[in-house]
């Protein structure tokens, strides 16, 4: 196992995202491999580590002042043993290939995990969308989608959001796609309501999340209902993991973005909440308002090469890290286990660093990996995939519905796959090991091409 491990870091040197998420899933399935030589003898791990499809692109565009810019577009097609790819589409300018590629990977076994038939894949660009004007974020996504356009299709690939790209973006590329298409399919999920999207799929994420740590604790005899909750970030998944929280009855008192973060002792209730949704989706403002308007709250701005962050040493029963991948760091890790959490429940993909992660598991904290505990957003994009094909619309308590069943039915499969190979209630080792048996029988099943 090691050997494959070491391959990978020889062939992409420069991918330690990638690297880390390999990693996770190499130490997860040794036992798997062990008990399955069939998946050995089809080198189904080294196939799964290597996509299908790497695909990169310029895009050209020209801003407000008439000048020219030019930005890198990608989409990686990881693997499609059980589905047509599925995953987001990142605009930031932190993206890169090995970025891609690592949640191109965890992305396969997250959909494995929802029990809906879709594969993995992952892409965007590092045009930034902070600071654009309308009118030059419609013609980078229209430029964009023009190339991107001829690798996609709603039984090919079907992209979404993710950091960046929301429903305004989200509009412009698929206005481009039907223009250049000419007919009106599901290629993109994550639309509006009123023309082929989902009811709750902008909630989705955020609001598994609190589903599958309510899972957690129940296993335990406990619930989400009285908790002290720190969660991170301030976009689409942190503030639908606050709004969740609070319907379950839990005290949300944190939200962060890139400047720094805000500690409200009182708790984020739904006016303020509503506040910071207006402050971040409509005006674009910054964490650091929310401490002017509300005195019950302090801000604390990030700075440069900090050993940890304060945010992670608030005392709390709960923590949600939200934001981005590798946000909390060992020292995060060792505060939060000295202050006694019960439960982190991972909103975004990979915030743990593998260190701070180890700490965490070897701890008595209840801990869900992204890949499960944010499985939420992509399931409704299934569902959404589902009513496109139909033609059709749920209801919202449809939706919902389905949603509480996914969350519940992956939280069950961790579990029993945990136990089953000897590693009662690890949830990271459960879902590494349930979705790779899913992924391999297919692949097997399919032969080698």
């Amino acid at each position: 196992m090691s050997d494959i491990l070491e391959n990978v870091k020889k062939r992409d040197p420069h991918e330690p995202e990638f690297h880390q998420a390999a990693e996770e899933v190499i130490d997860s399935i040794g036992p798997v491999l062990e008990k399955h030589p069939e998946f050995r003898k089809h080198k189904v791990l080294e196939r799964l580590l290597e996509p299908e499809r790497q695909i990169s692109f310029k895009v050209s565009w020209v801003d407000d002042q008439g000048e020219v810019q030019v930005n890198r577009g990608y989409r990686v097609q990881m693997n499609s043993a059980i589905g047509p790819y599925k995953g987001g589409l990142r605009f930031h300018p932190s993206v890169y290939p090995g970025i891609l590629k690592f949640l191109a990977f965890e992305q396969t076994f997250k959909n494995a995990l929802t029990g809906l038939p879709m594969g993995g894949g992952k892409g965007g660009s590092d045009f930034n969308p902070k600071g654009k004007s309308d009118g030059e974020v419609m013609r980078f996504c229209q430029n964009f989608f023009m190339e991107l356009n001829r690798h996609v299709g709603h039984r090919i690939d079907v992209p979404a959001g993710d950091i960046g790209v929301g429903s305004r973006e989200i509009g412009y590329m698929f206005g481009t796609y039907k223009k250049l298409s000419n007919e009106f399919t599901g290629v993109l999920t994550g639309k509006g309501v009123g023309w082929g999207g989902s009811l709750l799929r902008t909630e989705a994420t955020g609001y598994g999340l609190v589903y599958f740590s309510e899972n957690m604790l129940n296993h335990i005899n406990d619930s989400v209902k009285g908790k002290t909750c720190l969660v991170s970030g301030s976009g689409n998944v942190a503030q639908h993991t606050v709004e969740k929280l609070l319907h379950m009855g839990a005290k949300p008192i944190s939200v962060s973005d890139s400047s720094g973060f805000i500690y409200d002792e009182e708790g984020i209730d739904e006016d303020k909440l509503a506040y910071i949704k207006e402050l971040k989706n409509v005006k674009r403002g910054r964490i650091k308002e929310y401490a002017e308007k509300y005195s019950s709250a302090k801000y604390f701005a990030s700075e440069k090469d900090q050993s940890s962050n304060p945010l992670w040493d608030i005392k709390a029963d709960c923590a949600f890290p939200c934001a981005t991948q590798n946000e909390v760091n060992a020292k995060d890790a060792e505060n939060l286990v000295k202050n006694k959490v019960v439960l982190i429940g991972e909103g975004a993909n990979m915030p743990l660093e593998a260190d701070a992660a180890k700490i965490v598991i070897d701890s008595d904290i209840l801990y869900s990996p992204g890949k499960a505990s944010n499985a939420g957003g992509v399931a409704t994009s299934g569902i959404e995939m589902m009513q496109n094909y139909m033609g059709s619309y749920w209801s919202k308590e449809q939706v919902d519905k389905k949603l509480q069943e996914i969350m519940k039915e992956i939280h069950t499969n961790c579990l029993q796959a945990s136990e089953e190979y000897g590693f009662k209630n690890d949830y990271v080792k459960g879902a590494n090991i349930y979705s790779f048996k899913k992924v391999a029988r297919a692949t097997i099943a399919q032969g080698i091409i």
